[in-house]
């Protein structure tokens, strides 16, 4: 029993880190050609009722992906995430380019 349970925490350490992994490599570097337009998107996502209103919801999406990649922190401001989501986006196109 004790063999199961260390092959399946095995499992899900190397699940975590392959997510890791490809958020840093495959996933951030989709948003180096607009950051301030991701960040303007994901403000208004994390402010307004209804952010997108009558506009197309494709860049939305697009945003909202970001917010689940890099959650804003318990008792962290509005302000303060959105640096440290942009510092994450910048960090991630210099290793990529």
């Amino acid at each position: 029993m004790v063999i199961v349970f260390l092959l399946a925490g095995g499992i899900m350490l190397l699940v975590f880190q392959y997510a890791g992994w490809r958020a840093q490599t495959a996933l951030l570097p989709r948003y180096c050609a607009d950051p301030g337009g991701t960040i303007r998107i994901v403000r208004k996502i994390i402010s307004a009722t209804e952010p997108a209103g009558d506009e197309k919801r494709r860049p939305y999406i697009i945003a909202a992906k970001l917010i689940f990649l890099i959650p804003q922190e318990a008792g962290e401001t509005q302000e303060a995430y959105l640096s440290r989501l942009r510092l994450r986006i910048e960090e991630s196109c210099a290793q990529a380019y």
